[in-house]
């Protein structure tokens, strides 16, 4: 499962009640623990960490980190000890034992199979099919991995250890050990298999004669071919270079943390715009505007730069530290409480050598965002505005052989009435303009009480009641695609601004899919252009559905970006007028 670097979602300390949920969760996960043990995992007074990763096969996982080091993480509601939990407390699981060159497989994304398990004396753990387990090797009681057993200790002795046996989760070396302080295992006797790697390595010796000159006998607790390496020996680079660290595109900076990678970013587009955006005639310029108009816009296709990520986490310390310890620039305070940078060297060596990285393009950055760019251009719909005939009106377009619930065009509908009209001579010989009114126009069009007094209507009149009592319809024609028809009027994108806390406020988008448009690559879109954070929440009452919130009332922007960018027309917005009112002189 970590086997390649995992994305994090978010940081935070736990609380008090969760504290203690989770001190129970534990204790009944891993009733071996004492109470002294759980204390130590779980410190009432020290600083734990939730935070919430997702795989790089797009599992949830929520990992609780104490020291810096994560110490446990949950997958599917279920608790599993990270190998530095294990290294303290080796007894918690059930654990199996296998040689060290299996242990470089399993780094590297494989499962344990059962005849790589080594069988002590005592014979192997007892286990029921899909307990927590571990896993160690020969003459060291700290274990290396953790995963869940695939079938019970008794289905693997009827199979004569044969099969997968367990299902590896997390091992030393994956990227979870690389996300603590990267410490090495301890070394723990193993008193059940000390005489064991005696064993095989006289099995090596005669191994190594039968080759020479015989036939050779295989050994059903051995990986043919393998070098057997120490435990200290694997490394990362072993690991990527094995059976599953072949693919191409894996980014060694992914091991770094993510504030370690925002800081990288931070410079990269801190030099990229003072090497291909500043110019000297601009300055000086306001440190809040060099970083909006330039530095976000040297941000790579695909991320997104937070300072609040970044170690600096205020836009000044980055500034200050590029001043006093890069002397890149020079920040001056010209009117209280607004920097502005007055002077630049543009000959400083660092900038000099500093060569702008190619942009791999949205279509490869639109992949880590759902393709929230999208590689098509996106086109608005065409809307047509049509009536379907009424179970009523059927008298009416009987004659047309129009039934009940057919589609027509405005067009249609004043061609078939006037028709309609024309052929059974209901115009009136006094004047054009009025038309007799028969009773199949009289149950359709009229009221009750209209009945007795109303003997001729108005051309417009007749067909404004007729598309009234007809049922309102509208199609969707999306460039190459078929036409969509659906009934009832067509639901407008509501943008609203709903507060959140004492003076917070967020700005919620709904109905974008009804026009065609990714939720996604709009909530990206947005981020880019206010840098504010995000989120998708599900619509109440709706299963398909979801709404785009941001922070801040940035309703000015969503307008500007579906007018301009998407060109939804304005009829079709609802929630214009929710926009910031700008304080000026009362009329």
């Amino acid at each position: 499962m970590f086997s390649k670097s995992f994305r994090v979602k978010s940081n935070t300390v736990i609380k008090g009640s969760d504290r203690r949920k989770l001190k129970a969760d534990i204790s009944t996960a891993f009733p071996s623990l004492s109470v002294e043990d759980l204390s130590e995992l779980v410190p009432n007074k020290e600083e734990l960490n939730v935070v919430k990763i997702y795989a790089h096969r797009g599992d949830a996982v929520t990992l609780y980190v104490l020291h810096k080091n994560p110490v446990l993480f949950e997958l599917e509601k279920c608790l599993y000890p990270t190998v530095y939990t294990l290294w303290r407390y080796p007894h918690v699981l059930p654990t199996f034992t296998t040689w060290p060159p299996v242990l470089q497989k399993l780094a590297g994304g494989a499962d344990l199979m059962l005849p790589g398990v080594v069988v002590p004396l005592s014979g192997i753990p007892e286990v029921k099919k899909g307990d927590c387990c571990a896993v160690k090797v020969v003459s060291n009681r700290a274990p290396m991995a953790v995963g869940t057993a695939t079938m019970s200790s008794a289905e693997m002795r009827s199979l004569g250890m044969k099969g997968r046996g367990v299902s590896v989760l997390h091992t030393y070396m994956d990227s979870l050990w690389a996300f603590g302080d990267k410490s090495g295992p301890p070394s723990i006797p193993d008193v059940d298999t000390e005489g064991v790697e005696a064993t095989y390595e006289e099995e090596e010796e005669d191994d190594d004669e039968a080759t020479e000159g015989g036939e050779e006998e295989p050994c059903p607790n051995r990986v043919p071919d393998a070098p057997c390496p120490g435990i200290q020996e694997l490394s990362l680079a072993d690991r990527e270079e094995g059976e599953h660290g072949k693919e191409e595109g894996e980014d060694p900076e992914d091991l770094r943390s993510p504030q370690e990678q925002m800081d990288a970013l931070l410079l990269q587009c801190f030099l990229q715009a003072l090497k291909s955006k500043v110019k000297k005639s601009e300055l000086p310029l306001l440190t809040s505007s060099f970083l909006r108009i330039h530095m976000f816009s040297c941000c790579p296709s695909g991320k997104q730069l937070d300072i609040k990520k970044s170690s600096y986490k205020k836009l000044s310390k980055f500034l200050q530290c590029m001043q006093q310890q890069h002397s890149l620039v020079r920040v001056k305070e010209l009117s209280k409480g607004v920097e502005s940078i007055v002077e630049v060297d543009w000959k400083n060596p660092e900038l000099r050598s500093f060569r702008t990285p190619k942009d791999p393009g949205i279509e490869e950055a639109s992949v880590e965002v759902g393709r929230a760019e999208g590689e098509k251009p996106y086109h608005p719909p065409e809307i047509t505005t049509l009536y379907s005939v009424s179970s009523r009106l059927e008298p009416l377009f009987q004659d047309a052989k129009k039934r009940k619930g057919t589609v027509l065009q405005p067009a249609e509908v004043r061609a078939i009435i006037t028709d309609y009209v024309k052929r059974n001579e209901l115009v009136d010989e006094n004047n054009k303009n009025y038309v007799i009114i028969n009773p199949i126009l009289c149950d359709c069009l009229l009221e009750k009480s209209e009945y007795q007094e109303v003997e001729a209507l108005k051309w417009d009149d007749l067909f404004s009641r007729t598309l009234y009592k007809m049922q309102h319809c509208h199609q969707l024609v999306f460039p190459g695609q078929p036409p969509i028809v659906k009934k009832g009027h067509i639901e407008p994108i509501d943008i609203s601004v709903a507060s959140r806390g004492s003076n917070k406020k967020v700005t919620m988008i709904k109905n974008l899919e009804v026009y065609g448009l990714d939720p996604m690559a709009v909530s990206v879109a947005l981020q880019h252009r206010v840098q504010a954070s995000s989120a998708l929440n599900p619509v109440p009452g709706s299963k398909d559905r979801v709404l785009v919130q941001i922070q801040g009332n940035q309703v000015q922007q969503v307008c500007k970006l579906l007018l301009d960018k998407y060109q939804i027309p304005c009829k079709y917005i609802q929630g214009l007028d929710n926009k910031v009112q700008k304080p000026g002189r009362k009329k």
